[in-house]
């Protein structure tokens, strides 16, 4: 399990793009669950939409690749630096299911289909409440800066 404090040693996002709240478990070079605690607050809400308030899916894929990102980085046993960052390379077959809104806990679920040569391809999903909400393969390419 990974509180706040080392999720932030683990990825270089901050306030109001972190959108990773805590790891519930992580088996390195295989799989993390964490979740994200999607409040009234996030400053997205403001204008997505003010009538009916819901997270965009842009944001969920974000946060399933935070998660991954701190899978990445556990696997490789390194931490973030200066010298390197990890891009988003891809989303392949992104699905929608149904709406996250204010109060939800969306569990992110994240395993690895494969590495090579910097570049992590994931399968990764997205629940609340053990349902479905969101679902895509990703893909991370770490890059020397």
């Amino acid at each position: 399990m990974m509180d706040i404090h080392e999720i932030l040693e683990h990825l270089p996002h901050r306030y109001p793009f972190l959108l990773v709240d805590r790891v519930l478990e992580l088996e390195p070079g295989k799989s993390i669950h964490a979740y994200k605690n999607v409040t009234i607050n996030e400053p997205f809400f403001v204008g997505h939409f003010p009538h009916h308030p819901v997270m965009p899916g842009v944001l969920i894929m974000e946060a399933l690749a935070q998660a991954a990102g701190i899978l990445s980085f556990k696997s490789m046993d390194e931490m973030p630096s200066p010298d390197t960052v990890f891009y988003f390379a891809g989303i392949d077959d992104a699905r929608f299911k149904r709406p996250v809104l204010p109060g939800d806990q969306l569990h992110l679920h994240v395993e690895i289909e494969r590495q090579m040569r910097g570049v992590w391809k994931y399968k990764a999903e997205a629940r609340v409440d053990g349902l479905l909400a969101a679902e895509a393969r990703l893909m991370c390419a770490k890059r020397d800066l």
